[in-house]
């Protein structure tokens, strides 16, 4: 109590703080399931309101649609917008029960010959789609698409027929890579942060550690970005840095830097917060409305990177 009686004002982060700068960006500009994810991850608030808004995108087959993932457009199921719902359910600590078995039956469901996941599947066609993401009849196998979905599964104990095929496909498809692309290295490192075996993951991350540093697919030097190529495809001045990789101190990813690489990295990510409080995305916006959608989770994954490592967000 004050010495007038009353009861002392809540503390509130200070008004210029990344935190209180990206709380109003997501109150003007976020759509309901990122406001309830900012709101459980950074004001207390409850997982059930996520899973609420987060049912909006799902459809009777047990996968996810209707734009989850903005570069993917229309109704329809997809594997990106399935992976992108197991995401959020695994950042609330509800990745599991039947919703999560529900899931896995349309893994199952759209899977390739080879037990693995397309990027795109070929019901995506009639709808728009960003033009980097080719819709094909016959759609081959994408770790990127697979990895991060399998690795999620088993984080959480799941189990299900499907997984089996789909990690022995995770599997050989990072001990073949010799060439790769950020998102593809991405997307191993989050199957092999999850993989049951963690002697043959650890080994695997090594090798494609070196991989990153021999090819430059990581920014190490944020001053001087020139030094840097950018992936073929990916839009001009979309590079991707060791916090890219690493998102927590725990990754496999973060032992291919140094401490000096890392705090370089995290200082360029807390600097990237823009006028209005959000983060900007750094892929190629091919319609207006893709960065309004996308930049509100960007914003929330910046904010819990810079939280991971200990970062002051206010």
């Amino acid at each position: 109590m004050s010495e007038t009686g009353a009861s002392p004002l809540p503390v509130t982060p200070p008004a210029r703080s990344p935190l209180f700068r990206a709380e109003h960006f997501v109150w003007l500009t976020a759509r309901v399931l990122e406001q309830r994810l900012f709101a459980h991850h950074f004001l207390n608030g409850g997982a059930d309101p996520v899973e609420t808004a987060l049912d909006a995108y799902r459809n009777e087959d047990g996968g996810y649609g209707h734009a989850l993932e903005p570069d993917l457009r229309g109704p329809v199921s997809q594997p990106l917008h399935t992976g992108h719902a197991l995401r959020v359910l695994d950042s609330i600590g509800r990745c599991g029960g039947q919703r999560v078995e529900r899931v896995c039956r349309y893994l199952t469901s759209v899977s390739t010959a080879d037990g693995a996941l397309p990027a795109i599947h070929p019901s995506q066609r009639g709808y728009p789609a960003a033009p980097f993401m080719p819709i094909v009849d016959d759609p081959p196998s994408e770790l990127l698409a697979t990895g991060p979905v399998v690795g999620l599964l088993h984080r959480n104990k799941v189990w299900h027929a499907w997984l089996f095929r789909a990690t022995d496909f995770c599997w050989q498809a990072i001990d073949s890579l010799e060439k790769s692309h950020p998102y593809e290295i991405e997307a191993a490192v989050a199957f092999l942060d999850s993989a049951p075996d963690r002697p043959r993951a650890e080994a695997a991350a090594d090798r494609l550690g070196r991989l990153v540093r021999e090819h430059r697919l990581a920014a190490l030097d944020p001053d001087d970005l020139a030094a840097y190529p950018v992936a073929p495809g990916y839009a001009p001045g979309e590079h991707h840095f060791p916090h890219d990789y690493a998102r927590t101190p725990s990754s496999l990813a973060r032992a291919w830097f140094t401490d000096d690489e890392m705090e370089r990295s995290l200082d360029f990510l807390a600097a990237a917060q823009q006028e209005d409080g959000g983060w900007p995305i750094r892929w190629r916006q091919w319609a207006p409305g893709i960065a309004l959608e996308a930049r509100p989770q960007v914003t929330i994954d910046a904010l819990r990177a810079l939280r991971a490592y200990g970062r002051s967000i206010g």
